[in-house]
């Protein structure tokens, strides 16, 4: 029997079960984590207690940006080698379509400079001329 034809008692039983079983385990995974903390020291003095309080707050401070740093370098760096035109080297890739003319004894014109990058398959955001420049800036 699918789940959405269960009766309503049966299949309230069975959300009750769930979220009983998920605040067990996130107490547990708390409890656990206060459990290892170890125990402050007693404070001397007050100008202690604040030089404490200062480190403290400096070292979250620097974890903080640490973290915040890597997280945006780990979840930028993907979208930045992110493979722009995914039918690039296919027979059926809609931009691998330059067009070229000469007038006379002028030099030849093409599409082909412009198109070329994402018609080859190494069009990402970090390849590209201006957008390229703009990407290096973000964290790695």
């Amino acid at each position: 029997m699918a789940r959405h034809a269960l009766p309503p008692a049966r299949r309230r039983t069975l959300l009750r079960a769930g979220l009983t079983l998920s605040v067990a385990g996130a107490a547990l995974g708390l409890g656990g984590a206060a459990a290892h903390a170890a125990p402050a020291p007693a404070p001397t003095s007050s100008s202690d207690t604040e030089a404490q309080l200062a480190e403290s707050g400096q070292a979250a401070g620097q974890a903080l940006t640490g973290a915040l740093g890597y997280a945006a370098a780990g979840a930028l760096n993907p979208v930045t080698n992110l493979k722009l035109n995914p039918l690039a080297g296919t027979g059926v890739d809609p931009l691998d379509n330059a067009l070229g003319t000469q007038v006379a004894d002028f030099k030849p014109v093409s599409t082909a400079v412009l198109t070329d990058p994402l018609t080859k398959g190494s069009g990402a955001l970090k390849d590209m001329p201006l957008v390229g420049q703009v990407v290096g800036l973000l964290p790695r």
